[in-house]
């Protein structure tokens, strides 16, 4: 072998690259260990999509972002885990989306969405604007939305905005909607009328009850809002006046219902 040239030539590059392969990982342990390339900065941004409404996060306080880089962040520009800094501003409460990428030289740059709370769901959480259910403690004057499960949240979210462009003409809002475990809907009014829409056609019944609501419907009680109406009917409505909510059954102005 040691008369072998070509052997001996061939042995020779290997060891000088195991060499620089050792001396380049030793070096690159040192890159990655503080304090060479600390992190200095975090640059906070709002999200494009919040932005059009507003610059500045409405929510997520300095305090909790400032408690999170003490805490969380570890390593250095190199060796930081991105994917282990964006899961940690997802937990904070009203972020609903981060996203996290490197600023040379030596900073983070940081895009936070807010939720944008659009309804209550239940008693116990909120709805965004997306309609999806998140958590956290506000006493915003919200509508309810209320649902056989979370997963049905999206469905009333869509549903919410039909119904409110349908009752824009009268200038009433919807202070809760509901959908029953049978999925039937039900609506009541910021003037506190309840509305029954039943499972079918109920956007049709809904606008039936808009275009006859000046002429009809609002002449029955001058005094107060009429507490519930009931529009299952194919061709009127049932009503119950206020002061007969306990007492008796509503006045039908159809024989027939259909759910």
């Amino acid at each position: 072998m040691w008369n072998n040239h070509h052997a001996l030539d061939l042995l020779a590059k290997l060891l000088l690259a195991l060499v620089a392969m050792v001396f380049l990982y030793g070096i690159s342990l040192q890159l990655i260990r503080p304090p060479l390339f600390p992190i200095k900065e975090i640059n906070v941004q709002v999200a494009q999509e919040a932005e059009r409404n507003n610059r500045q996060l409405q929510y997520i306080t300095h305090a909790q972002i400032e408690n999170l880089v003490k805490n969380e962040i570890e390593g250095n520009f190199i060796s930081v885990n991105l994917t282990a800094v964006r899961e940690a501003f997802v937990k904070l409460p009203w972020v609903r989306d981060a996203r996290v990428n490197r600023g040379w030289p030596h900073g983070l740059n940081v895009t936070l969405e807010e939720h944008q709370a659009l309804a209550y769901w239940g008693s116990h959480a909120l709805v965004n604007t997306h309609g999806e259910v998140f958590r956290v403690t506000t006493d915003v004057d919200l509508p309810v939305f209320i649902g056989p499960n979370e997963a049905s949240a999206h469905e009333v979210t869509q549903q919410y905005r039909r119904f409110n462009q349908i009752l824009a003409p009268l200038r009433q809002h919807i202070a809760q909607v509901m959908l029953t475990q049978r999925y039937a809907w039900r609506i009541q009014l910021n003037t506190g009328t309840v509305l029954e829409l039943g499972r079918n056609e109920i956007e049709e019944r809904l606008t039936r009850y808009v275009s006859v609501y000046n002429h009809s419907i609002a002449r029955l009680n001058q005094q107060e809002p009429l507490a519930y109406v009931d529009l299952r009917y194919p061709n009127g409505f049932a009503i119950r006046m206020p002061e007969t909510m306990q007492r008796g059954e509503p006045h039908k102005s159809a024989a027939k219902r259909e759910t």
